[in-house]
């Protein structure tokens, strides 16, 4: 979705599916926080989603990488964003990820 982001060290990843509502709202908020994220539509690919589920040990989705980190899914991907950890784990600057809604 975005361009390379030079405050973040670790790229995300987020792997999603049609239709898909937390999918929609993780990336809304992974946008709305300046996060620069791309994704990887998994609706039309059955082998990508085994590859994943295989990788992860999630049938999930959204499933939310950072690097090579499983965050998981919106739920966990808001909680991370609130404490800090998001932040911490794309090498953010301190202040440059606000936690704030």
């Amino acid at each position: 979705m975005s361009s390379e982001d030079p405050t973040q060290s670790l790229p995300i990843t987020v792997y999603t599916t049609d239709p898909c509502s937390f999918c929609a709202r993780v990336k809304g908020l992974l946008s709305a926080k300046g996060l620069s994220f791309s994704e990887v539509n998994l609706s039309k690919d059955p082998a990508g989603r085994v590859e994943l589920a295989s990788r992860t040990g999630m049938m999930t989705f959204p499933q939310v990488l950072v690097g090579e980190h499983l965050l998981g899914g919106f739920a966990e991907t808001l909680k991370a964003l609130e404490s800090g950890r998001l932040a911490e784990l794309v090498g953010a600057s301190p202040g440059q990820v606000s936690p704030f809604m």
